[in-house]
Order: structure tokens, then sequence, then C-alpha cells
């Protein structure tokens, strides 16, 4: 099925949410060829790249754990990194640094092509001690330095964490996207959507959901909860996948947006404004716009300009004279329906018009 996700990190198409996350030692550029073909994005490694990773690397694998340890560390990435273009996916390379430099320095090897991991989330000791890994979400200045040294190299940057090891993931979040972050990969562990709702209302960084994501009710689940995608790693084999980007595909094509979040008044996140009514009653609505710090009267003029010359202004008999304040195409509701056929508007096209107005909003909410 031809699906168009409209998905992008940067300038980068993605073709399907769903991404194989890393695994030390096993995910290299053939791993991901051989599932290209239900995947978006395919993260390898992850690699040590400088003398103290590496070194702890070595310790790693003496103790029996794999682990990439190639003889020429940049002929050995070009390569992997094009077996996985090759495939049509989006190659991301998680690294494992002491430094900011060592860092910088693969970036220039490789350039924009690719997105640069920085792992923060190993929690092998000899790797912590090494001032990499888990190391990093106990020192948020130093993993911040390295996202603002990546960005001024001039490439994309994903963070990959673990849920519950930093002090505040919330902040962190926050910090991480101000100070440049495009991807923040998030290990859940024993978290769920609760905790992914926390981080999409403070920023609109991009987020990968990770851990135990290998049915589409969990991928739904997060993904009406913030997640732009998801990643897995042990189960991320052909059949698991193949079930997973096929799922996800059906959906879409029958309610468009595919990560649309729940409306507000069901616990949905920061998201899911596009859906809200005329602030009027008393509802979840009022509380978050105090929160965010918007009047009813900025909420109203930010719905209609986002709505401006789309067939969403449309809607004279709905609740509030506007598909602008209508809901999700699965709420049953027979004047919104009524004026979409009026309109000769699909479903789906209608969700994807309701995801343009959510971006439009979040722009002006994080701006």
């Amino acid at each position: 099925m031809d699906t168009n996700f409209d998905l992008f990190i940067g300038d980068m198409p993605v073709k399907t949410p769903i991404a194989v996350a890393c695994m030390a030692g096993i995910t290299d550029g053939a791993y991901i060829r051989n599932v290209a073909e239900h995947i978006g994005l395919g993260v390898i490694g992850g690699y040590a790249i400088d003398e103290p990773t590496i070194k702890a690397a070595r310790i790693l694998s003496d103790q029996g754990r794999e682990e990439f340890l190639p003889r020429n560390l940049i002929e050995d990435l070009k390569g992997q990194v094009a077996l996985v273009q090759a495939g049509g996916v989006v190659p991301v390379i998680n690294l494992r640094a002491s430094e900011a430099g060592s860092l910088v320095a693969v970036a220039r090897e490789l350039g924009t092509s690719v997105i640069y991991e920085i792992d923060a989330h190993c929690r092998q000791k000899p790797m912590i001690d090494a001032r990499s890994g888990e190391f990093l979400l106990h020192n948020p200045n130093i993993l911040i330095a390295y996202v603002q040294a990546l960005k001024i190299a001039g490439v994309l940057v994903s963070v990959k964490i673990r849920a519950g090891v930093a002090a505040d993931d919330v902040e962190l979040s926050r910090l991480l996207w101000k100070s440049g972050a495009d991807i923040l990969h998030i290990d859940l562990m024993d978290y769920d959507h609760t905790y992914l709702k926390k981080i999409r209302d403070t920023s609109p960084i991009f987020i990968i959901a990770n851990n135990g994501i290998t049915t589409f009710e969990k991928a739904k689940e997060m993904f009406s909860h913030g997640a732009d995608m998801i990643s897995l790693a042990r189960q991320s084999d052909i059949q698991t996948l193949s079930l997973l980007d096929s799922r996800i595909r059906q959906y879409t094509h029958e309610h468009g947006w595919y990560n649309a979040p729940k409306q507000l008044c069901r616990g949905g996140d920061i998201r899911s404004l596009a859906f809200c009514c005329m602030p009027v009653k008393p509802c979840p609505l009022l509380p978050t716009l105090q929160k965010y710090t918007i009047s009813p009267q900025e909420f109203v003029s930010m719905k209609m300009e986002a709505v401006a010359g789309t067939p969403l202004e449309q809607g004279a008999n709905t609740c509030f004279g506007s598909l602008a304040y209508c809901c999700k195409d699965t709420t049953p509701c027979m004047f919104r329906d009524a004026t979409l056929r009026q309109a000769g508007l699909k479903r789906s096209v209608y969700m994807d018009l309701k995801r343009d107005v959510s971006k439009k909003l979040l722009k002006k909410i994080f701006p």
C-alpha cells in the first residue's frame, strides 16, 4: 500500500515511522539492509570512537559482550552507511564518545547525509567510566555541549537516553531541544505512555519511543501520546517489522494523520489542541491554555489563523461554525460528517489538515 506519512527529519524523508534501534556489536549495515523494506530509520552501532571508549569496548568484548571494534573506523562506517542507504533507509550512527571533539571529527568525515546519535544510554560500567553512556545523563551540561558541538558542525543530532536515569527527564528533553537536538530517542523501560506525554508537552522535539513496542496496539498507544516514531531492537525481525508496517499503513490509509493524539479531554498531549472546541466551557482546555500563558481570545485567533485558506474554514452548520473546532474523525459527530460530505473531504484528508493545524499551533507555542 502506497502511504504518504509526510514524515521528515530535517529535510530527510522517512518512508515509515518505524526504526531499528542499535544493539552493540549486532546492528551493522547488513542487519539494516535485511529489514530495510519495513523501516524508515536504521540506527547502527553503538560505535566507540575515541581512545577511552574504545578501551571500554575492548573490556566489554573481553567480558563476552559483542562490540564493534573495526580496524579503520571511518572507512568501516562509510561502508556501513552505504549499505543502509542502498535499502532506502535513513542512516543513524549511534556513537560513544568521551569528548565533543571526537563526535565532530566523525561528522566532518561522514558529512550531512547521516544522523548522529549521541549514546547517553549505555549502562555498562566501563563505558560510564569512560565518560560516555549514562554518565552523560548524570552530567547534562556535558551532554548539551556535545549536542551544540555537532549542531555547529551542521549535522542532524539524535540523543538516545534511558528513561528514569537523569534527575528530570522532562527538563532534560526541553534543554536538549533548546540546545538544537533534532531527535530524542527514549528507551522507556518500565515507563508507559503517560511518561511520554509529559515529554511531548515540553517541546516539539522529534520523539522516537523504544522498548517493547512490538504490536500495532502498543505502537498506536505511543503515537497517540506523542511519539513520532517507534523503534525496535531485540525483536526487530522481519515478521514483526512487516506486520507493524502493514498495520500502521492500513490505519494511515483509513484515518490520515498516523500519530494523531487523543483528544485533550481524553488525556491527549499538546498536539490535541487541533481538535479542541472554542474555550467557552469548563474543560481541560482552559487550564491547558493557562499553563502555556495563552488567553482564550489568543487561542481563537491562533486557530482561525491556522485554518485560513483551507477547507477547515468551512462548517457553518458545525457546533462553532468552523471545522477548526471539530473533533477527531473517530469521534461520532453528524454535523462534522455532514460538512465533510458537503465539502467532498475524506476523513483521512480532514485528519491530515488537522495535523497541519497542530504543527502551526505548536510553532506558536514553542517558537
